[in-house]
């Protein structure tokens, strides 16, 4: 498995697990602004990471700081919701990556 896919198949882990997530989560977000900062670090890394580990880092760090907007539950304003074929075709595009 080359870099690409595992970035790839790290991304749809997370991104499963999210959805998962959300009929159970809170809705509010769990961290704040400052606690993601910290948990990103300040400091960039000597030498490149893998595209799988930066992939992890950005979930594991980020997602305390989510609003669940997609539960059901979130009342704060109408912003729609993204259907199953809605993101699987916003995934395909992006790695098409056309003008």
């Amino acid at each position: 498995m080359d870099a690409r896919e595992a970035a790839l198949r790290q991304a749809h882990g997370h991104a499963v697990r999210w959805l998962a997530s959300l009929s159970d989560r809170p809705v509010p977000a769990r961290a704040s602004v400052d606690e993601i900062v910290r948990a990103l670090g300040a400091e960039l890394p000597d030498a490149p990471s893998t595209p799988a580990d930066v992939v992890d880092l950005l979930a594991t760090a980020c997602e305390p700081g989510l609003t669940a907007f997609p539960s059901g539950r979130f009342y704060g304003f109408v912003v729609g919701g993204t259907e199953p074929a809605a993101l699987a075709t916003d995934w395909l595009v992006s790695a098409w990556d056309q003008n």
